[in-house]
């Protein structure tokens, strides 16, 4: 785990995934986009059917099509670390594996760039956790579309084969939309089995994708209706005599670590996005950390201590002032200074104490240096401060 927190600190994984995914998207496409440049004075001067027009694609060529063009629109939705996205991303390229090893009897370069990607995606799932109702409506849109497509193009290659014979783009759409839909009004029938698996296709892609999309959306608004309801009416009720700490450095967790194996219950305020660094069963609440609302939802009121501990000097002042305004009469504040220099303006927001690593650490190198014994009597005011007026750091 802590191998992987270095990676993720040091590489935006996030975006490294979606452009290998997007990558696996053109590598599927560009074949096919190859033969349709090489083909192309042919399709403008044809005046044949579709079928012979579209005779360079082989009947493979529809579905992985249509993948490259999912795999690309997936790219686009893990960039907002939709779960959904992950999850549909990891079944295309099971299928890929499969149809590649098991159908076609071989093992390109794409099944192992395949399988890298899905060992990456696997990796780092946590990355993935977002529900968001715009990112599902994107998925919802993009996987329609493409179906559609996939739909009004398998349609027209196979066209002789239905009864009647499916010759243009608007008969085409009508079909498609017909199968999506699962109506089934028969004007339209196929008389071949290639073209009845095609149709079979279409429909349990068309009800896989609506149900999918459909679930996504109203889960995603419930998701969102219930947290407001549980964090916001029931949280104060849960939420006391607990400490809150704010930062996902080093420092922060140790002194989550240390609480909780006390016996301390802690409530730990991250950024949105960030909650993957905390521990996993931590009680978190992500927010704007210096936002009243999200103290207030962290139980602010109710803690014994509020702890600012970012690696912000600035971020740590305003999470003091809101800390101030929403704390209980019995709070106190905590506060890290990371730049000894920021000192005496922390200082002025009147934490109840003012924590500096920098001089903790020079003195304890001088008096080791100096041979000097560290106990107990190092005076803990030379880098711990408790001054409640402002006035007396200057």
């Amino acid at each position: 785990m802590n191998v992987l927190k270095k990676i993720e600190r040091f590489i935006p994984v996030t975006l490294v995934l979606a452009l290998m995914v997007a990558h696996n998207g053109y590598l599927i496409l560009s074949p096919i986009f190859w033969r349709l440049l090489q083909h192309s004075h042919d399709l403008l001067n044809s005046t044949n059917s579709w079928h012979e027009t579209m005779g360079f694609l082989d009947t493979m060529d529809i579905p992985r099509l249509m993948i490259g063009i999912v795999l690309i629109f997936m790219a686009i939705i893990l960039l907002l670390k939709a779960r959904l996205a992950w999850f549909f991303s990891l079944i295309l390229f099971g299928c890929i594996v499969i149809v590649e090893i098991f159908i076609f009897k071989q093992v390109t370069a794409l099944v192992w760039y395949s399988l890298l990607t899905i060992v990456g995606l696997m990796i780092f799932w946590r990355r993935f956790d977002h529900h968001s109702l715009g990112s599902t409506s994107f998925f919802a849109i993009a996987s329609m579309a493409s179906l559609i497509v996939y739909s009004m193009l398998g349609t027209l290659y196979l066209g002789e084969q239905y009864t009647p014979k499916i010759t243009d783009l608007p008969t085409a759409f009508y079909f498609a939309i017909v199968c999506m839909s699962t109506v089934g009004f028969g004007d339209i029938t196929p008389h071949t089995t290639l073209a009845r698996m095609f149709t079979l296709t279409v429909i349990i892609f068309g009800i896989t994708i609506f149900a999918a999309s459909v679930a996504s959306i109203a889960g995603s608004l419930i998701s969102q209706n219930l947290q407001h309801i549980m964090k916001g009416r029931f949280s104060h009720m849960i939420r006391r005599n607990h400490y809150i700490i704010i930062g996902i450095s080093s420092l922060a967790q140790n002194v989550y670590k240390g609480l909780t194996e006390s016996g301390g219950k802690v409530t730990l305020v991250c950024e949105p996005g960030n909650k993957q660094f905390l521990p996993e069963h931590a009680d978190v609440v992500e927010g704007d950390p210096s936002s009243v609302t999200t103290l207030t939802l962290a139980g602010a009121e109710k803690a014994k201590y509020i702890v600012a501990l970012t690696e912000s000097d600035a971020v740590n002042a305003f999470i003091i002032l809101a800390a101030k305004e929403v704390g209980g009469a019995d709070t106190k504040t905590i506060t890290l200074v990371n730049e000894s220099q920021n000192m005496s303006k922390i200082k002025r927001v009147k934490p109840d104490a003012v924590l500096s690593l920098q001089l903790l650490g020079s003195e304890l190198l001088v008096r080791s240096l100096n041979g000097e014994t560290i106990n107990r009597d190092l005076n803990l005011d030379t880098f711990f401060s408790n001054d409640q007026d402002g006035s007396k750091s200057e």
